[in-house]
């Protein structure tokens, strides 16, 4: 049975909404599937009420401490080891919960993710990814988007890595394209980093590296997977999200646009780690929690984490 651990407090709209979310998600889980839920006991309660559904169905790890989300992330992990987020890395760790989803400090979830579960053995820098719909219907995978600002070519060798893992497993792309993001399609285009990057990728052989892509070809079918520093990723992200923001408030409405709503995902994970690990936008409501938590259960029960380290001990991954 596959145990999924919830923030039930993290996000600008927990308990409510990370309830409500928790609930859709067992509606749409299968009934192997037990959802853990870290927070405030008392809070839930006449929720479950309200929504017709009986305790019993949740286990619940009581606690009414939180890291706000304006708390220094380090300090409030030393300060708050009964927060629902400090416990919920630390059942992750001790195997008692085998995914862990929060939509709280962002800042503390990466503490948690670092020296809590730890990164992989071998692993440089985790990274956090995004999803990247397709104009053809499928979905790439950008990465780093935000963990890690600068980066050496190394780190951008391992992205390749973490994303072809990624892309295989959970978009099920069987040979995914790894593309470079630079300013030029010509290797020799592009800064110091990119530039020696694309060297090493070229010499890379568990990746199928097809070379430099372009901020164009974000949404193409150019490349599967596309390897960037966090700055420049973060950077094409919120870009991203402000024209669906735009998008939206002129009451635009087109299908694929549509897409782009984070909700309809949920949450990115960190990869990398030693566990599985989705981070949730603090403004998540019920619909982008159930996502989340639904997510959780498809990594971990392909067992990504394991695949991305079994790819790292150069062991052949099933």
């Amino acid at each position: 049975m596959l145990r999924l651990g919830i923030d039930i407090m993290g996000g600008d709209y927990a308990p409510r909404e990370t309830t409500l979310g928790a609930i859709a998600a067992f509606h749409e889980l299968p009934k192997d599937v037990k959802l853990v839920l870290i927070g405030d006991r008392d809070a839930m309660l006449p929720i479950f009420k309200e929504q017709s559904i009986e305790e019993s169905v949740f286990e619940i790890i009581h606690t009414t401490e939180v890291i706000e989300m304006s708390e220094h992330p380090t300090k409030s992990f030393q300060q708050k080891p009964k927060s629902s987020l400090a416990l919920g890395f630390h059942l992750l760790k001790e195997g008692k919960i085998d995914a862990f989803s929060s939509a709280g400090n962002t800042g503390a979830m990466l503490v948690g993710s670092m020296f809590t579960v730890k990164p992989i053995t071998g692993i440089l820098r985790p990274a956090i990814a995004t999803l990247l719909p397709k104009v053809s219907g499928g979905w790439g995978l950008l990465l780093d988007v935000g963990v890690n600002a600068d980066c050496k070519p190394e780190v951008l060798q391992q992205f390749a890595l973490l994303g072809t893992v990624y892309a295989k497993h959970i978009l099920h792309i069987t040979n995914p394209k790894v593309g470079l993001m630079s300013i030029g399609e010509e290797e020799e285009k592009g800064n110091l980093l990119t530039k020696e990057t694309h060297q090493l990728l070229k010499a890379t052989p568990d990746i199928n590296f097809m070379g430099n892509v372009e901020g164009r070809d974000l949404f193409n079918e150019k490349a599967d997977v596309i390897v960037c520093d966090g700055f420049t990723g973060n950077v094409m992200l919120k870009e991203a999200e402000s024209f669906y923001g735009i998008i939206k408030k002129q009451k635009i409405q087109n299908e694929y646009f549509d897409r782009f709503n984070y909700e309809d995902y949920g949450g990115t994970p960190i990869l990398g780690i030693n566990g599985t690990v989705i981070i949730a936008h603090g403004i998540s409501k019920a619909k982008a929690i159930m996502n989340m938590v639904l997510n959780s259960h498809e990594c971990a029960q392909v067992k990504l984490s394991e695949k991305i380290a079994q790819a790292f001990s150069k062991e052949p991954v099933s």
